[in-house]
């Protein structure tokens, strides 16, 4: 009985230090709540990538040039359950993000919610789980 036990103790540990660990982190720790954003710009790539899918947006600048940002979405799975397809972000796809600036300052938000150019829109499952319509970046 002693032996079943300890070989049942030392497969589970075996797992445990097998198992590769899954940094995750919460919305305040990354993003601020008192600096919602509104991002126009358009679509570079997307990772559909877990845990969380990452938009990228290039946003024009005054001067011609453009900034680039990421948008933290929700996982894939999750996007999907909500109408994205793998085809809803194409390559320069225009749009408008609402979302939560970094708390570093850095070209980084937690996105609330997609508008399309033909005002569709598609929430992205924002970690606050509410709509911002901040500042807008264009």
């Amino acid at each position: 009985m002693r032996t079943n036990f300890f070989i049942a103790m030392l497969a589970v540990a075996i797992l445990l230090i097998v198992m590769p660990a899954r940094p995750h982190h919460s919305f305040a720790a990354e993003f601020d709540k008192s600096k919602p954003v509104k991002i126009k710009g358009k679509v570079i790539k997307m990772e559909w990538v877990n845990p969380h899918a990452w938009i990228h947006v290039a946003v024009p600048n005054a001067d011609g040039t453009s900034t680039t940002w990421m948008i933290e979405g929700n996982t894939p799975n999750g996007l999907i359950r909500r109408g994205f397809t793998k085809e809803s972000l194409q390559k320069g796809t225009e749009l408008t993000v609402d979302g939560y600036q970094a708390r570093s300052g850095e070209n980084k938000a937690n996105g609330s919610s997609i508008t399309f150019n033909d005002g569709k829109k598609l929430f992205l499952g924002s970690s606050s789980g509410d709509e911002p319509g901040g500042k807008e970046i264009k």
